[in-house]
Protein backbone atom coordinates (compact mmCIF):
# COMPACT_ATOMS: atom_id res chain seq x y z
CA UNK A 1 0.00 0.00 0.00
CA UNK A 2 2.81 2.24 0.87
CA UNK A 3 4.85 1.71 -2.32
CA UNK A 4 1.85 2.24 -4.16
CA UNK A 5 1.71 5.81 -2.80
CA UNK A 6 5.18 6.35 -3.36
CA UNK A 7 5.00 5.32 -7.03
CA UNK A 8 1.89 7.71 -7.46
CA UNK A 9 3.78 10.56 -5.58
CA UNK A 10 6.39 10.25 -8.22
CA UNK A 11 4.30 9.65 -11.23
CA UNK A 12 2.84 13.47 -9.97
CA UNK A 13 5.80 14.92 -9.57
CA UNK A 14 7.36 13.73 -12.95
CA UNK A 15 3.87 14.97 -14.70
CA UNK A 16 4.08 18.24 -13.18
CA UNK A 17 8.08 19.13 -13.95
CA UNK A 18 7.14 17.48 -18.21
CA UNK A 19 4.35 20.41 -17.42
CA UNK A 20 6.38 23.08 -15.95
CA UNK A 21 8.65 22.33 -18.84
CA UNK A 22 6.25 22.53 -21.20
CA UNK A 23 4.89 25.94 -20.25
CA UNK A 24 8.54 27.53 -20.06
CA UNK A 25 9.01 26.00 -23.66
CA UNK A 26 5.68 27.82 -25.20
CA UNK A 27 6.86 31.20 -23.10
CA UNK A 28 9.80 31.24 -25.12
CA UNK A 29 8.32 33.59 -27.92
CA UNK A 30 6.68 35.69 -25.65
CA UNK A 31 9.92 36.10 -23.94
CA UNK A 32 12.06 37.09 -26.72
CA UNK A 33 9.22 39.34 -28.04
CA UNK A 34 9.69 40.99 -24.41
CA UNK A 35 13.46 40.65 -24.86
CA UNK A 36 13.71 42.19 -28.01
CA UNK A 37 11.00 45.28 -27.01
CA UNK A 38 13.64 46.60 -24.65
CA UNK A 39 16.91 45.73 -27.13
CA UNK A 40 18.22 48.85 -29.01
CA UNK A 41 18.84 47.79 -32.76
CA UNK A 42 16.71 45.61 -35.02
CA UNK A 43 18.96 42.31 -34.48
CA UNK A 44 15.80 40.35 -34.20
CA UNK A 45 16.94 37.72 -36.88
CA UNK A 46 20.73 38.03 -36.18
CA UNK A 47 22.05 34.39 -35.48
CA UNK A 48 23.58 35.48 -31.64
CA UNK A 49 20.69 34.88 -29.17
CA UNK A 50 21.04 37.06 -25.75
CA UNK A 51 18.92 36.03 -22.59
CA UNK A 52 19.16 39.61 -21.70
CA UNK A 53 19.15 42.85 -24.36
CA UNK A 54 22.98 44.30 -25.23
CA UNK A 55 21.66 47.62 -24.69
CA UNK A 56 18.74 48.20 -22.20
CA UNK A 57 16.24 51.02 -23.60
CA UNK A 58 12.51 52.17 -23.47
CA UNK A 59 12.74 54.02 -26.40
CA UNK A 60 10.17 51.55 -28.38
CA UNK A 61 7.45 51.75 -26.02
CA UNK A 62 7.37 55.71 -25.99
CA UNK A 63 8.01 55.81 -29.73
CA UNK A 64 4.75 53.13 -30.10
CA UNK A 65 3.01 56.25 -28.51
CA UNK A 66 4.75 59.04 -29.69
CA UNK A 67 5.75 58.30 -33.64
CA UNK A 68 2.90 56.19 -33.81
CA UNK A 69 -1.04 56.32 -33.72
CA UNK A 70 -1.50 53.38 -31.27
CA UNK A 71 -3.56 55.83 -28.66
CA UNK A 72 -6.14 55.82 -31.77
CA UNK A 73 -5.72 51.80 -32.85
CA UNK A 74 -6.42 51.09 -29.13
CA UNK A 75 -9.89 53.58 -28.98
CA UNK A 76 -10.84 51.35 -32.22
CA UNK A 77 -10.41 48.24 -30.43
CA UNK A 78 -11.76 49.25 -27.13
CA UNK A 79 -15.22 50.53 -29.09
CA UNK A 80 -15.40 47.81 -31.42
CA UNK A 81 -15.16 45.00 -28.72
CA UNK A 82 -17.23 46.34 -25.89
CA UNK A 83 -19.84 47.29 -28.29
CA UNK A 84 -19.53 43.92 -29.95
CA UNK A 85 -19.90 42.53 -26.29
CA UNK A 86 -23.10 44.47 -25.43
CA UNK A 87 -24.75 43.09 -28.79
CA UNK A 88 -23.82 39.19 -28.63
CA UNK A 89 -24.25 39.00 -24.91
CA UNK A 90 -27.71 40.93 -25.30
CA UNK A 91 -28.90 38.92 -27.71
CA UNK A 92 -27.52 35.73 -26.92
CA UNK A 93 -28.09 35.09 -23.29
CA UNK A 94 -31.91 35.29 -24.34
CA UNK A 95 -31.23 32.93 -27.14
CA UNK A 96 -29.71 30.68 -24.98
CA UNK A 97 -32.16 30.41 -22.43
CA UNK A 98 -35.20 29.86 -24.87
CA UNK A 99 -33.45 27.01 -26.11
CA UNK A 100 -32.30 25.46 -22.92
CA UNK A 101 -35.67 25.93 -20.98
CA UNK A 102 -38.39 25.90 -23.55
CA UNK A 103 -39.38 23.08 -26.09
CA UNK A 104 -41.00 24.02 -29.55
CA UNK A 105 -40.97 23.17 -32.74
CA UNK A 106 -37.63 23.56 -34.69
CA UNK A 107 -35.78 24.09 -31.62
CA UNK A 108 -33.25 21.47 -32.52
CA UNK A 109 -32.97 21.67 -36.12
CA UNK A 110 -32.08 25.78 -35.25
CA UNK A 111 -29.51 24.29 -33.04
CA UNK A 112 -27.74 22.49 -35.91
CA UNK A 113 -28.32 25.01 -38.52
CA UNK A 114 -26.59 27.26 -36.09
CA UNK A 115 -23.53 24.97 -35.63
CA UNK A 116 -23.17 24.34 -39.45
CA UNK A 117 -22.85 27.50 -40.29
CA UNK A 118 -20.55 27.86 -37.58
CA UNK A 119 -18.31 25.13 -39.30
CA UNK A 120 -17.93 27.21 -42.57
CA UNK A 121 -14.66 29.71 -42.56
CA UNK A 122 -15.71 33.30 -42.48
CA UNK A 123 -13.64 33.70 -45.38
CA UNK A 124 -16.23 32.29 -47.83
CA UNK A 125 -18.34 35.26 -46.82
CA UNK A 126 -16.22 37.66 -46.77
CA UNK A 127 -17.27 38.96 -50.83
CA UNK A 128 -20.73 38.89 -50.15
CA UNK A 129 -20.19 41.09 -47.22
CA UNK A 130 -18.04 43.35 -48.38
CA UNK A 131 -20.25 44.08 -51.59
CA UNK A 132 -23.75 44.39 -48.91
CA UNK A 133 -21.37 46.79 -46.96
CA UNK A 134 -20.61 49.13 -50.29
CA UNK A 135 -24.50 48.75 -51.12
CA UNK A 136 -25.00 50.35 -47.51
CA UNK A 137 -22.47 52.60 -47.70
CA UNK A 138 -21.43 50.69 -44.34
CA UNK A 139 -17.43 50.02 -44.99
CA UNK A 140 -15.56 52.16 -42.91
CA UNK A 141 -18.26 51.99 -40.27
CA UNK A 142 -17.61 50.60 -36.94
CA UNK A 143 -21.14 49.62 -36.33
CA UNK A 144 -20.77 47.33 -39.29
CA UNK A 145 -18.17 45.81 -38.19
CA UNK A 146 -20.10 45.25 -34.48
CA UNK A 147 -22.48 43.49 -36.32
CA UNK A 148 -20.37 40.88 -38.37
CA UNK A 149 -18.19 40.25 -34.99
CA UNK A 150 -21.46 39.97 -32.99
CA UNK A 151 -23.08 37.61 -35.64
CA UNK A 152 -19.74 35.49 -35.86
CA UNK A 153 -19.90 34.98 -31.77
CA UNK A 154 -23.64 34.52 -31.08
CA UNK A 155 -23.63 30.96 -31.64
CA UNK A 156 -20.03 30.16 -29.69
CA UNK A 157 -22.13 32.07 -27.50
CA UNK A 158 -25.54 30.60 -27.32
CA UNK A 159 -24.43 27.03 -27.51
CA UNK A 160 -22.17 27.79 -24.77
CA UNK A 161 -24.34 29.49 -22.13
CA UNK A 162 -27.28 26.85 -23.51
CA UNK A 163 -25.19 24.03 -21.88
CA UNK A 164 -24.54 25.97 -18.54
CA UNK A 165 -28.24 27.16 -18.56
CA UNK A 166 -28.93 22.90 -18.81
CA UNK A 167 -26.94 22.78 -15.81
CA UNK A 168 -29.69 24.98 -13.93
CA UNK A 169 -32.14 23.09 -11.86
CA UNK A 170 -35.48 23.66 -13.26
CA UNK A 171 -36.97 23.72 -9.78
CA UNK A 172 -35.82 26.96 -8.60
CA UNK A 173 -37.62 28.71 -11.51
CA UNK A 174 -40.76 26.49 -10.58
CA UNK A 175 -40.46 27.89 -7.03
CA UNK A 176 -39.87 31.60 -8.25
CA UNK A 177 -42.86 31.37 -10.64
CA UNK A 178 -45.02 30.09 -7.72
CA UNK A 179 -44.01 33.35 -6.04
CA UNK A 180 -45.11 35.06 -9.13
CA UNK A 181 -42.20 36.03 -10.88
CA UNK A 182 -42.70 36.86 -14.80
CA UNK A 183 -40.25 35.44 -17.15
CA UNK A 184 -38.04 38.20 -17.70
CA UNK A 185 -37.97 38.69 -13.82
CA UNK A 186 -36.53 35.26 -13.36
CA UNK A 187 -34.34 35.50 -16.31
CA UNK A 188 -33.19 38.64 -14.37
CA UNK A 189 -33.05 38.40 -11.12
CA UNK A 190 -32.71 34.09 -10.41
CA UNK A 191 -31.56 32.94 -13.98
CA UNK A 192 -28.48 35.75 -15.01
CA UNK A 193 -26.87 35.67 -11.27
CA UNK A 194 -26.67 31.45 -11.22
CA UNK A 195 -25.07 32.03 -14.38
CA UNK A 196 -22.74 34.52 -13.61
CA UNK A 197 -19.47 32.71 -14.33
CA UNK A 198 -20.68 30.97 -18.22
CA UNK A 199 -21.66 34.89 -18.72
CA UNK A 200 -18.51 36.11 -17.94
CA UNK A 201 -16.22 33.98 -19.73
CA UNK A 202 -18.45 33.83 -23.10
CA UNK A 203 -18.04 37.56 -22.67
CA UNK A 204 -14.15 37.32 -21.82
CA UNK A 205 -13.92 34.68 -25.60
CA UNK A 206 -15.72 37.34 -27.25
CA UNK A 207 -13.47 40.06 -26.42
CA UNK A 208 -10.76 38.02 -27.00
CA UNK A 209 -11.97 37.21 -30.14
CA UNK A 210 -12.51 40.87 -31.31
CA UNK A 211 -9.16 42.36 -29.79
CA UNK A 212 -7.11 39.70 -31.73
CA UNK A 213 -9.46 39.98 -34.89
CA UNK A 214 -7.48 40.88 -38.04
CA UNK A 215 -9.19 39.76 -41.25
CA UNK A 216 -12.35 41.29 -41.25
CA UNK A 217 -10.72 44.62 -39.28
CA UNK A 218 -8.35 44.90 -42.48
CA UNK A 219 -10.46 44.29 -44.57
CA UNK A 220 -13.60 46.70 -44.40
CA UNK A 221 -11.97 49.32 -42.44
CA UNK A 222 -9.62 51.00 -45.69
CA UNK A 223 -8.91 54.42 -43.45
CA UNK A 224 -5.57 54.78 -41.46
CA UNK A 225 -7.53 56.23 -38.66
CA UNK A 226 -9.96 53.69 -38.09
CA UNK A 227 -7.89 50.89 -38.06
CA UNK A 228 -8.09 48.58 -34.78
CA UNK A 229 -4.55 46.92 -32.65
CA UNK A 230 -4.85 44.02 -35.06
CA UNK A 231 -4.47 45.96 -38.45
CA UNK A 232 -2.16 48.94 -36.68
CA UNK A 233 0.50 46.23 -35.77
CA UNK A 234 0.31 45.06 -39.55
CA UNK A 235 0.29 48.36 -40.76
CA UNK A 236 4.33 48.43 -38.70
CA UNK A 237 5.43 45.37 -40.52
CA UNK A 238 4.41 46.78 -43.76
CA UNK A 239 7.33 48.64 -45.19
CA UNK A 240 10.62 46.59 -45.78
CA UNK A 241 12.88 49.40 -45.73
CA UNK A 242 11.08 51.14 -42.14
CA UNK A 243 10.77 47.90 -40.81
CA UNK A 244 10.88 47.40 -37.04
CA UNK A 245 10.80 44.57 -35.02
CA UNK A 246 11.88 45.97 -31.71
CA UNK A 247 9.08 48.58 -32.20
CA UNK A 248 6.68 45.85 -33.34
CA UNK A 249 7.61 43.78 -30.34
CA UNK A 250 6.84 46.74 -27.94
CA UNK A 251 3.61 47.07 -29.55
CA UNK A 252 2.48 43.77 -29.34
CA UNK A 253 3.24 43.67 -25.63
CA UNK A 254 1.70 46.63 -25.15
CA UNK A 255 -1.53 45.22 -27.16
CA UNK A 256 -1.26 41.67 -25.13
CA UNK A 257 -1.68 43.55 -21.68
CA UNK A 258 -5.29 44.62 -21.82
CA UNK A 259 -6.46 41.31 -22.28
CA UNK A 260 -4.16 39.69 -19.61
CA UNK A 261 -5.23 41.78 -17.12
CA UNK A 262 -9.37 40.85 -18.05
CA UNK A 263 -8.25 37.05 -17.86
CA UNK A 264 -6.47 36.99 -14.49
CA UNK A 265 -9.46 39.63 -13.30
CA UNK A 266 -11.56 36.34 -13.84
CA UNK A 267 -9.36 33.44 -14.12
CA UNK A 268 -11.81 31.91 -10.87
CA UNK A 269 -14.99 32.14 -13.22
CA UNK A 270 -12.85 29.83 -16.41
CA UNK A 271 -13.14 26.60 -15.36
CA UNK A 272 -17.11 26.74 -13.83
CA UNK A 273 -17.42 28.69 -17.01
CA UNK A 274 -16.44 26.65 -19.62
CA UNK A 275 -16.28 23.49 -18.02
CA UNK A 276 -20.42 23.71 -17.22
CA UNK A 277 -20.90 25.04 -20.69
CA UNK A 278 -20.17 21.97 -21.91
CA UNK A 279 -21.93 19.28 -19.61
CA UNK A 280 -25.23 19.30 -21.80
CA UNK A 281 -25.92 20.38 -25.22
Amino acid sequence: MGGNKIKRRIGLTLLNVVFIILCFVGMIPILYALILSVSDGNNALSSSLSLLPKKFTLHNYSAIFIEEPFVLWLKNSVILSIGTCVLAMGTSVVAAYSFSRHRYKGRKSILKLLLLLNAFPQILSMFAIFRLFKECNMLNSRVGLVIIYAGSMCIFSIWNMKGYFDTIPIEIEEASKIDGASDMKLLRKVILPLARPAIIVTAVMVLIFVWNEYLFATTFMLNDKSYTLAGGLYQLQANDYSRSWPLFSAAAILVSIPILIVFFCIQKYMVSGLTAGGVKG
